[in-house]
């Protein structure tokens, strides 16, 4: 159920590195916390020059032109144990997909309870009656 939109930079990175950014960011929830690989929503979102603004060293980060925005919308039940070992997952399936520096991946996670996601079908699926 998570929703992956990843902001990258224009024309930085080939299809083949998008292809891998959308098929890691699923997987490093399915290795951390075993969700299943097929719950898969990914949006790639190109941001062209002078759109994506990262400051380059806060938090004391070096980052480069090639910073990338990832927010998730996640379950909110998650102890904050999970929520570090995803964002630690993610991190490491973007600096491979993309070949970035880990400085160069921000990461939000948007904690959403889970009874407000539809899979389709006009149905909230994981609601309690």
């Amino acid at each position: 159920m998570p929703v992956f939109n990843a902001h990258i930079p224009a024309d930085r990175f080939s299809p083949q590195q998008k292809q891998a950014l959308a098929s890691g960011l699923p997987a490093a929830l399915h290795e951390a916390l075993g969700i299943p690989r097929e719950d898969q929503f990914v949006i790639i979102s190109e941001q062209p020059a002078g759109s994506l603004f990262v400051d380059p060293s806060y938090m004391g980060m070096s980052r480069s032109e090639n910073a990338v925005i990832i927010t998730v919308l996640f379950t909110a039940e998650r102890p904050l144990s999970d929520k570090r070992a995803v964002v630690r997952a993610m991190c490491d399936k973007a600096v491979s997909a993309l070949g970035i520096s880990a400085d160069d991946v921000f990461i939000a996670l948007v904690p959403v309870p889970k009874e407000n996601f539809s899979f389709g079908r006009g149905d909230l699926q994981l609601a309690q009656s």
